[in-house]
């Protein structure tokens, strides 16, 4: 991960204290400065920053497009009774007030579910919150495996804290009762006939669609979830506008022709 520069607190020029060797070398840090960046780029001597004994920060303002309170930074330090300064280090450095880029987050951290595509592969998560060793699952969904199938099966399973979150989601989702296709639907999912019951504790709640002419067919739905196309319910039949009699035929109209 890319970590993000510090921020920094410039002191004035006068905090140098005992240092006043160090804080004097004002001229000496800005003509250092000329092999990182152009002389115009670098602005005023805004301060120093007192690192350690014997060691200190010259900061000169930004002149750089963009970078509005960030500092050219140059660090000195000398030896014990030396009269001359050494410059260590040099950087461009964002102060108290500086915009900074937000903090880089990991492609496989920022992904959401809806950013996924059939074709688009996943990071590994060896420790994923979700799932469990395979061996160690028990209970109702447990995978259910003979003994010479041990080893042989999956490798992890969901735990009930992903089952959990799993269910969560459908119900809430538009795959649950709270859709506008549901309030209309004259029927719940849990009598039609296409439905698919699930195995293990989503038997409970949760069902998948088998009807080719439904928007959800092999889709999950819960059982109270519903859709215009259920097994057992009908269009309404329409009220005719009025009674139609029956054809009256008028004989005498008629003209009888003979065989030829």
């Amino acid at each position: 991960m890319i970590s993000m520069p510090d921020r920094f607190r410039i002191q004035p020029s006068k905090s140098a204290g005992k240092e006043k060797i160090l804080g004097s070398a004002v001229e000496q840090a800005r003509e250092a400065l000329a092999e990182l960046t152009r002389p115009y780029n670098v602005g005023e001597h805004a301060g120093v920053v007192v690192e350690d004994d014997r060691v200190l920060t010259h900061c000169f303002t930004c002149l750089l497009p963009g970078y509005s309170g960030w500092f050219w930074t140059v660090t000195m330090a000398r030896i014990p009774r030396s009269s001359k300064g050494t410059i260590d280090e040099m950087a461009l450095r964002p102060g108290p007030d500086a915009l900074l880029a937000p903090a880089w987050i990991p492609w496989a951290d920022r992904l959401e579910p809806g950013d996924v595509q059939p074709t688009d592969r996943l990071p590994l998560q060896l420790e994923d919150p979700r799932l469990e060793q395979g061996f160690e699952a028990t209970g109702e969904d447990a995978d259910q495996l003979e003994d010479f199938e041990l080893g042989l099966g999956r490798k992890r399973v969901l735990n009930n804290d992903g089952r959990s979150a799993a269910f969560e989601r459908w119900y809430a989702g538009e795959h649950g009762p709270k859709t506008a296709g549901t309030r209309a639907a004259k029927a719940q999912c849990s009598t039609c006939g296409f439905l698919m019951l699930m195995a293990g504790s989503a038997r409970t709640m949760f069902g998948v669609c088998a009807n080719e002419w439904s928007a959800y067919d092999g889709q999950v739905v819960s059982f109270d979830h519903g859709c215009g196309s259920h097994s057992e319910t009908d269009v309404p039949v329409q009220k005719r506008m009025w009674d139609p009699s029956d054809p009256v035929v008028n004989e005498s109209d008629l003209d009888i022709v003979g065989k030829q």
